[in-house]
């Protein structure tokens, strides 16, 4: 099994990169490495440096590779639309500056779905028109990404954004075509939009590039969705909890991952508060030897 395993920003508080609380990212690299990680993502475009020698010296500085990076933008949104598509170029030149492989796109949060986060019964779902103008807006990031720069373009369901949902996600994933999008799984927005991640691998293995570890704390989840909590809110209450503590059977997601012959890269995010009062590279620690002893290198 050739499975590396990395980690990424979000794991120390970094969503956005202009939030003054964010950690210095050299600190981010630092630590990452010091937990026992060999590679890492890039973070919100802006939050590492852009300048590709800056970057590549300070990753070979400490044996690490970048693996990808993010488009968190609002795909949702077209006034938004040239916002989105800044991000996601500026993501790619710095993703083949370092020869990283994966550009993750990713729906952000919206006002008219962040209060039914783990209430697909009650999410209000865009109409036909909207959707395809929604789905052309991920085509196109998506064709730029794998045909203009040579990535491994997946989509990325999250809390609170239009793909969350497994109905969506299977809608979205019949409308591309899969040469130009796969799946990012992560098992803890799995949990969060109420679905088991591992029967979703069973059926999209062949479709899925790329992987993200993390787990949720049970408890915390049903009072965060009882109570309409908000995202961030809810990453400062511990909804995502250390690995093997929470709901995701990572021995079933790892066997799936063998079976499979999956090769590549899983990243650990354990989103937090970037000004709480967890310690990011124990938990950061904490999850590595987690994974190595349930049989991840």
């Amino acid at each position: 099994m050739t499975i590396r395993i990395g980690n990424a920003p979000c794991s120390w508080g970094v969503e956005f990169a202009d939030d003054p609380r964010n950690p210095p990212w050299s600190r981010v690299l630092d630590e990452c490495r010091a937990a026992g990680y060999s590679g890492i993502e890039l973070g919100p475009i802006g939050f590492m440096p852009e300048d590709p020698a800056r970057l590549g010296d300070a990753l070979g500085e400490r044996g690490l590779t970048l693996i990808g990076g993010v488009v968190f933008r609002p795909f949702h949104d077209p006034a938004k639309w040239d916002e989105v598509k800044d991000a996601a170029i500026r993501t790619c030149r710095s993703l083949t500056a370092h020869g990283a492989r994966h550009l993750v796109l990713i729906d952000s949060i919206s006002p008219r779905r962040a209060p039914t986060a783990g209430r697909p019964a009650e999410a209000e779902q865009m109409d036909d028109a909207e959707w395809n103008a929604f789905a052309a807006r991920l085509r196109d990031i998506a064709r730029m990404g794998h045909e203009e720069y040579g990535l491994d373009v997946s989509i990325h369901p999250h809390a609170a954004g239009f793909i969350d949902f497994e109905p969506e996600i299977e809608r979205l994933l019949a409308d591309i075509d899969p040469a130009i999008l796969k799946i990012c799984l992560d098992t803890g927005h799995s949990h969060y939009a109420g679905f088991d991640p591992v029967p979703f691998m069973a059926r999209h293995m062949d479709r899925i590039s790329y992987v993200h570890f993390k787990d949720v704390d049970p408890v915390v989840r049903a009072a965060v969705v009882a109570s309409r909590t908000g995202f961030y809110d809810a990453c400062g209450q511990g909804i995502f909890c250390n690995l093997g503590k929470g709901v995701t059977d990572f021995h079933a997601v790892r066997q799936m991952l063998i079976d499979a012959g999956y090769q590549g890269w899983c990243t650990v995010e354990q989103d937090c508060d970037p000004s709480g009062t967890t310690s990011p590279v124990s938990d950061a620690r904490a999850n590595r030897d987690y994974l190595l002893s349930i049989g991840f290198n």
